[in-house]
């Protein structure tokens, strides 16, 4: 796995653009919150240090993985975001629920963002163990919510340019 080589949250600074105004809506699940919480975290603190403030962010809470698009679908409808982070963990079972859970949420994810205009990120850590989800969410391969953060400035920063 590449991830056992390096933090993957590491990044240039200096490629980000500024957010400062930009509206960001943040869907976390509930479902191993001590997992979720840390990549909840680790985004917010990256909005806030590329210019967000935290009248920017509205964050949201779903019961699990799978209600992660519904969650974003509602925050989109609500407001004007400029971009809408998910974040979730489904951690490989005994069974193959995190292949449906985790393949609904990808393409819910996808379907939404393209209907709406919105960008909606992935940040949903699909794990074959707990050990591995921590090493994501704060751990030695870095944050996912960080990672997911850069993408939505990104991306924001980009609908931004192209329309306006």
């Amino acid at each position: 796995m590449a991830t056992e080589l390096k933090n993957l949250s590491v990044y240039d600074p200096n490629n980000v653009p500024s957010c400062k105004g930009m509206k960001f809506g943040l869907v976390v699940s509930e479902y191993n919150d001590h997992i979720t919480l840390p990549l909840r975290d680790g985004a917010i603190a990256t909005i806030l240090e590329h210019g967000g403030t935290d009248e920017d962010i509205t964050v949201v809470y779903v019961p699990g993985a799978y209600e992660l698009t519904s969650g974003a679908d509602i925050l989109i409808e609500s407001d004007d975001f400029d971009a809408v982070l998910c974040l979730g963990c489904v951690i490989k079972g005994e069974t193959d629920h995190d292949i449906y859970i985790n393949t609904a949420v990808a393409n819910g994810i996808t379907t939404l963002s393209m209907a709406t205009g919105v960008p909606v990120q992935f940040g949903l850590l699909t794990p074959n163990t707990e050990q591995q989800a921590l090493d994501r969410a704060g751990g030695k391969h870095g944050n996912k919510g960080v990672e997911v953060a850069i993408a939505a400035i990104k991306m924001a920063a980009l609908k931004r340019g192209l329309l306006g």
